[in-house]
């Protein structure tokens, strides 16, 4: 049981935070000193233990619930005090981005997990019960395949206008695989395993009529890009769904907010990486450009994503590369 004298000597310490948020709402993060800012830092942390102790104690409920509103307004105020800019931005991506990604990286590797494990399931069926892919891919398609056709060709004709396509549908799934992770992952889940089983009765379909070459020639030069940033989605959703499940010492409420502010942050950075894929996917891919060029295309950029999403950025929170 939280006792009195505990409560006594930590309220000054509400009361100074309440202070300094109360000064920067009237006159913004610039009415704050250096040392007020250190202390509202300080403070916030601080605080944020105290909640965790108190809310420990079911006959301090009321005192947990002003904290968890002072807390709030803390994070509020200490994440939303910068402004845009040109070097704000240049900071995100090459900094706190990478950074995000590495610290999510088990959601974003799982996430992937589940789009092989569907591909190989797809793969399968398509392998043992040939029909199947007519299920999935419908008539006009398969029928394509077994003419050793591509369905890529009239891209070629409309470059600007396909790549601007692409993007638009690229940027959709990746939105709305991180977006259903508030479906407790289940919308995620579902989001990442379609695809994936897609691209398996896909693959396999082509083996089976001997366009290999043609289909994997035509999809790892922009699908070095596209995929991993899916997967990224697929993991800020998942990110959005542990917060749900596991609150942890925060309630579901703050613990969703936090997960939310880390997935939203994973989703952005794969905005720009999508748009790449897009160009890539419309100019270069569907061209009669020979095989090898383009895979050895597809290798550099897989490394060059590679480098920047595992070697380059700093954790914002303790300034170490990560």
């Amino acid at each position: 049981m939280i006792s009195t004298r505990w409560l006594e000597k930590r309220k000054p310490h509400w009361d100074k935070l309440e202070k300094l948020l109360d000064q920067s709402a009237k006159g913004g993060l610039k009415s704050l000193s250096r040392s007020d800012l250190q202390d509202l830092s300080l403070a916030y942390r601080q605080i944020a233990a105290d909640l965790a102790a108190i809310r420990e104690d079911p006959a301090s409920v009321h005192f947990a619930r002003y904290i968890n509103q002072l807390l709030v307004r803390a994070h509020n105020t200490i994440y939303s005090g910068r402004r845009a800019s040109p070097k704000a931005l240049f900071s995100f991506f090459w900094d706190t981005y990478p950074a995000a990604f590495r610290r999510n990286l088990k959601h974003c590797l799982l996430a992937t997990l589940i789009f092989a494990v569907a591909g190989f399931v797809g793969a399968i069926l398509t392998y043992q019960n040939p029909d199947f892919k007519v299920k999935l891919l419908g008539p006009q398609m398969v029928d394509t395949i077994q003419k050793r056709e591509m369905w890529t060709h009239s891209i070629v004709g409309i470059k600007p206008l396909a790549s601007s396509a692409i993007m638009t549908n690229n940027m959709s799934v990746g939105f709305t695989t991180f977006a259903l992770g508030i479906t407790a992952g289940l919308g995620t889940i579902y989001m990442m395993a379609f695809n994936g089983l897609l691209i398996g009765v896909i693959g396999m379909a082509c083996w089976l009529s001997g366009m290999s070459l043609q289909l994997w020639s035509f999809v790892a030069p922009h699908g070095v890009l596209e995929l991993p940033a899916i997967f990224i989605a697929g993991g800020a959703g998942l990110r959005v769904a542990q917060g749900l499940l596991f609150p942890g010492v925060l309630s579901r409420k703050d613990s969703l907010a936090k997960a939310g502010q880390e997935a939203v942050q994973l989703v952005l950075g794969t905005i720009p990486i999508l748009i790449i894929a897009g160009l890539i996917e419309a100019f270069v891919s569907p061209t009669g450009l020979p095989a090898p060029l383009k895979f050895s295309m597809a290798a550099a950029l897989f490394v060059l994503l590679n480098v920047y999403l595992f070697g380059i950025g700093r954790d914002p929170r303790t300034g170490l590369t990560k």
